[in-house]
């Protein structure tokens, strides 16, 4: 169906008010094309019972003509405006179509044209709306204020879009940064997940890079203004999305030649078959049925349910085992895949940090669990999400921990408290150790160099022990790199914006060879490019606000749809809702036997309407046997498409993957 819509503009989200929804969605039936496509599609299936059943005409035939109406008159006037511009497209042609089925009595043939057409115009409605709703929610993301400060120390809170390069600002503790800046005083730790994709805060001090609409931690921070907000990173990410969306133009102004092809062609072959038997003197009547006769052989019933059962039944059948594709051209596109590019946190990992070792050192007198009870019970008061996974791993051997007192919390460095009369200190050993302790340094080293974040507990001024946290590689990342390997003949690539360390170690893990670390979202689109330059079908799988500029201007793009941000839900062409990485192959080999059943369909409504055209132009073929031919053939590959409904065709797929 010709697109004649336009991405929503997006402007700058003002300051929402008190109670006001966090995000702001187009709802469905706010969409004009929705409300058509509903009453044509509601009046279709309230007359259709009726017909079937030998109901009197007069109880159906208005209610079909509602159907035409309204799910036709925007795309027939669509055409005709395209008519005044010299252009034809299919979509007038499928409204005369419609009419000429009508015309000779197939009044339901015809509705159903409409009914489909209208619904896909309303989808694409919908998706265009999504995703502007969606770009302007991630503007949201940067706070609307920021506090600059003046010269002679005086504070004053001003929209962030009049700070200036060069002006001050303070970032008090729980506040997001106003913009894109480096740190002149202060130390805290900074959550930029929404930036790099990092699962965990990176501490920050003078000389640091911060980003607007990242969370600072517990400490305060004065920074300095490197970047207009128009520049700045998260302002470009919405600049990228946009821009890599209008990238797929030139495949609609393909499809759009073809339209004008084939409608030119039907016009002008409906109009010889009625006007050369008239110069031969044919009756009128005998010259206007044989016409109409070709335009219901001719008409692309056949094959517009040629394409859509296989891939509406591969949408359902994945929807049921939890993978959201956005529309039919998703699905075909995801078979063509030849590249894929993983996000790590969140996508190849499960995104949350967890403890995977407990080191004590043998001259504390202390065990894995009396190490880890007490390093648990110190940082059971802070909120940091390291200390979130020291608890819960503490939990996990015994629920109940001993209370702390005079708890401290110092942004960088850690937290200290007493517990059981002890004094217990958690945090960075190379902040915590105040001398030379080689066993500590060599115990940390080897925790890094595997990928985990070390973590030292000093107990009553000396080192006891060090924790090793990582976020954890989901357990079916491996299968799942494997299967992707086999799909598509190349190894997916690994680009993330965490530690190189870190993401070689999982990658290793899952069995990928090219990792490309420390990235920020305009070096992923950059890598997805580079991929696409070379003739390469990406597809990225990503959860990130972060990954939105690489998962528009993937060939495909999907989420994993439990911890997904807003923006990579909305700009992705499917989420994987159940978070279950393995779904991603399994869609891909599913994809791949819909697009199979696509052409056997195609051969199936070709060969049905060469002969019918044939038939009707060489001899005379009679109407209801045109009619039966027609809808034969309509069935015939409606069926077929209906195959990949059952449940063994989504096994099949996945036996495939592994195959």
């Amino acid at each position: 169906m010709t697109s004649t819509l336009m991405p929503r503009p997006v402007e700058r989200a003002k300051p929402a008010p008190a109670g006001a929804a966090a995000r702001r969605r187009t709802r469905v039936l706010a969409l004009p094309e929705a409300r058509w496509a509903a009453a044509a599609t509601v009046s279709f299936l309230l007359a259709l019972p009726l017909q079937l059943t030998g109901a009197p005409a007069w109880t159906w035939g208005p209610l079909y003509a509602l159907a035409y109406v309204t799910g036709g008159w925007e795309p027939g006037w669509e055409g005709l405006k395209a008519l005044k511009d010299r252009t034809l497209d299919v979509d007038l042609l499928m409204v005369v179509a419609a009419l000429g089925a009508a015309a000779i009595g197939q009044v339901m043939d015809g509705a159903l044209l409409i009914v489909i057409f209208a619904t896909s115009g309303a989808l694409e409605a919908l998706a265009t709306a999504r995703t502007a709703d969606s770009v302007r929610g991630l503007l949201d993301l940067a706070p609307a204020t920021a506090t600059r400060l003046a010269p002679d120390g005086g504070e004053q809170s001003v929209p962030v879009d009049e700070l200036a390069v060069g002006d001050t600002v303070l970032v008090r503790p729980g506040e997001r940064v106003g913009a894109d800046g480096r740190v002149l005083d202060g130390a805290s730790e900074v959550d930029q997940a929404t930036i790099t994709g990092e699962p965990l805060p990176v501490a920050k001090e003078p000389g640091d890079e911060v980003f607007a609409g990242t969370l600072n931690g517990t400490g305060a921070l004065r920074v300095r203004v490197d970047r207009d907000a128009s520049d700045s990173v998260i302002a470009r990410i919405v600049r990228m999305v946009q821009e890599a969306s209008e990238t797929k133009a030139p495949t609609q102004l393909f499809i759009e030649k073809v339209e004008q092809r084939y409608s030119l062609g039907m016009v002008a072959a409906t109009l010889a078959v009625f006007l050369v038997p008239l110069a031969f003197g044919a009756h009128l009547t005998d010259a206007l049925l044989r016409a109409m006769t070709f335009m219901i052989v001719a008409s692309p019933c056949a094959v517009v349910l040629a394409t859509m059962p296989p891939l509406l039944s591969a949408i359902a059948n994945a929807g049921r085992h939890g993978v959201l594709v956005k529309s039919a051209v998703v699905m075909e596109r995801i078979g063509q895949t030849d590249a894929v590019a993983l996000d790590k946190t969140g996508t190849l990992t499960e995104g949350s940090p967890r403890v995977t070792d407990v080191r004590p050192l043998a001259e504390s007198g202390l065990d894995e669990d009396g190490l880890l009870r007490l390093a648990a019970a110190a940082e059971r008061p802070s909120e940091h999400p390291l200390a979130r996974a020291v608890v819960d791993a503490a939990r996990e051997r015994g629920p109940v921990l001993p209370d702390a007192q005079d708890f401290t919390s110092a942004p960088g460095v850690g937290v200290t408290a007493v517990v059981t009369g002890r004094t217990v200190q958690v945090g960075a050993p190379s902040r915590l150790l105040d001398g030379p302790h080689r066993a500590v340094a060599d115990l940390a080293g080897d925790l890094e160099e595997s990928g985990r974040t070390a973590v030292l507990v000093v107990v009553d001024g000396a080192p006891a022990g060090l924790l090793g946290i990582a976020d954890r590689l989901r357990p079916d990342a491996a299968a799942t790199v494997t299967a992707l390997a086999t799909l598509t003949g190349a190894a997916p690539v690994l680009l993330t914006g965490d530690n190189p360390r870190a993401a070689a170690h999982l990658a290793a893990e899952a069995g990928i060879d090219d990792v490309r670390a420390g990235l920020l979202p305009q070096d992923k689109l950059a890598a997805v490019q580079e991929m696409a330059s070379a003739g390469r079908k990406v597809l990225v799988v990503g959860d990130g606000v972060n990954d939105a500029p690489a998962l528009a201007a993937a060939h495909t793009g999907v989420a994993m749809g439990r911890a997904g941000s807003d923006l990579a839900l909305e700009t992705a062409d499917a989420v994987i809702v159940r978070d279950e990485l393995a779904a991603v192959p399994t869609t891909v080999a599913l994809s791949r036997r819909a697009r199979r059943l696509v052409v056997q369909n195609l051969v199936i409504a070709g060969a049905f309407i060469a002969g019918l055209v044939v038939w009707d132009l060489a001899g005379t073929l009679p109407l209801p046997l045109g009619v039966a031919g027609h809808e034969g053939s309509t069935v015939l590959v409606g069926l077929n498409g209906l195959r990949l409904l059952r449940e063994t065709a989504w096994q099949r797929a996945a036996a495939r993957e592994n195959g």
